[in-house]
């Protein structure tokens, strides 16, 4: 990017829903009052290799202890620590090979488990579980191929809810959820190129069933250099449309620090809310890797590979919602994003075009919660069903949806003496009088004064259609 080498890689993590990594556990983050509270300290020491890895010794140095707040039916005696883990959970195995495979990653022969120093407290025992599960992947983006290295499997850590100069808090819930990693190279061009990254893998990772949805279940990190200088990873990203402005300002205060004569630091920094950055910890190293000795060496077969089934991506689904149901590329992007089941009300409601119950599903409850600040949450499945029965047997016009999707709502049930629907006879019979009261009328007068006597009456077009019939 110009003329100063701008490099940036991305690091995704997004966590599963198939229960914990190493225990049988449910995937449940909880916030209310926890049933028991466990204080420890935690400290580093040298790897194998005979050094300390400096983040590792920058959070010894703090000398906090933490308290861990936990819950008796997602927590057990191996998220504590006092227990050894059990056999890996292999759902979560065969969802991270998935992913990999629709990355064109290739699957390593046999996954090794390693333990990652981790003494900022998120982990009770010091160390964080993670395993090289596949390689050499890529995606393909405007700016050209950005290569995957590694795709890895390994446990979420605990959410820390408070932070002091004497202790740090965290809620032990979130502990040992399966994440996966998802690590570029830096081949990465542009700012606006990390946002298009971030999305096309967010895109593959929605494909695949089994990962958690909701605000915190994936994050994303940014890994940027300037100048052959040392690189900064940025974390906490709360929404993708920031990240072109924050790497943007870490790109300006980084060339600021070597116009200056020094050179940038390699360190951590977090993502502000006003898009700037803040410093976290120095870069960890390799110096806090070592193996796992209770987790067994798991082999990847043939057998295994073939027996994966891969999910169609989220581009090719709507794509084919597009083509097959003439939809608008918006709407149909809203169906598979949402996860909106239109394809079976499509099949329940012959009668109604696709485009219409596409309409409903979609943009009426954005609209009831935007304009009318109404929750559409609260609307069912079964409420859609009453509604598309109605309209399907010409009982309420399809105009009305809103308003009896509103009614239900507020009431939990449908009036339909407000919306009773008349005859064509009726309708073509009030018509006629409208016209002849009103000769010499143009078209617009004329809807308009239909309009006035059967709004919801009956369907817009129809009416339209009558009026332009008869007053020719």
């Amino acid at each position: 990017m110009r003329d100063f080498n701008l490099k940036i890689g991305l690091e995704i993590h997004q966590q599963l829903d198939t229960g914990k990594l190493f225990c049988r556990c449910p995937c449940i983050i909880k916030d209310e009052n926890p049933d028991f509270k466990i204080k420890r300290f935690l400290r580093t020491s040298a790897s194998e290799l005979g050094e300390i890895d400096q983040a590792a010794l920058h959070e010894y140095k703090k000398g906090k202890h933490f308290i861990y707040e936990s819950y008796s039916d997602v927590n057990c005696l191996i998220e504590i620590d006092e227990e050894p883990p059990k056999e890996l959970n292999h759902h979560a195995l065969n969802i991270t090979l998935q992913v990999s495979l629709l990355l064109n990653a290739r699957p390593v022969d046999q996954i090794q488990f390693m333990r990652k120093i981790v003494i900022d407290g998120s982990n009770v025992s010091g160390f964080q579980r993670t395993a090289l599960i596949a390689t050499n992947g890529y995606i393909e983006t405007s700016e050209g191929k950005i290569n995957i290295p590694t795709i890895c499997l390994e446990e979420e850590s605990a959410k820390k809810i408070e932070d002091t100069e004497e202790y740090r808090i965290y809620n032990l819930s979130r502990l040992g959820i399966p994440l996966i990693e998802i690590a570029t190279s830096p081949d990465i061009k542009s700012p606006e190129g990390a946002k298009e990254a971030a999305e096309k893998l967010g895109m593959v990772l929605r494909s695949v069933k089994g990962l958690r949805r909701g605000l915190g279940s994936i994050r994303q990190d940014i890994n940027l250099s300037v100048k052959n200088t040392s690189r900064v990873e940025i974390k906490g990203f709360q929404d993708l449309r920031s990240i072109p402005k924050v790497a943007e300002y870490e790109i300006q205060r980084r060339l600021k620090i070597i116009e200056s004569g020094k050179t940038p630091e390699a360190e951590v920094r977090k993502a502000e809310p006003d898009l700037t950055t803040s410093f976290l910890r120095p870069m960890p190293g390799a110096q806090r890797m070592y193996v796992e000795t209770d987790v067994p060496v798991i082999k990847i077969t043939k057998k295994l590979l073939d027996s994966l089934e891969l999910p169609i991506i989220l581009d090719k689904q709507i794509e084919s919602l597009e083509e097959k149901y003439k939809l608008n590329p918006d709407l149909a992007r809203e169906i598979i994003k949402e996860e909106v089941p239109f394809e079976n009300f499509v099949k329940e409601y012959k009668k109604i075009e696709p485009n219409t119950i596409a309409q409903i599903l979609v943009e009426i409850p954005k609209e009831i919660k935007s304009r009318l600040k109404l929750d559409p949450t609260k609307l069912k499945e079964s409420d859609f069903n009453q509604l598309f029965e109605l309209i399907q047997t010409n009982k309420i016009s399809k105009s009305l949806a809103l308003d009896v999707l509103v009614e239900i709502i507020n009431t939990g049930k449908i009036d339909l003496s407000k919306y009773e629907t008349i005859s064509l006879e009726e309708l073509e019979k009030g018509i006629k009088n409208i016209i002849e009261k009103n000769k010499g009328a143009s078209f617009g007068a004329l809807m308009g004064e239909a309009m006035k006597l059967y709004k919801g009456k009956s369907d817009p077009k129809l009416i339209s259609e009558l009026v332009k019939k008869y007053s020719q």
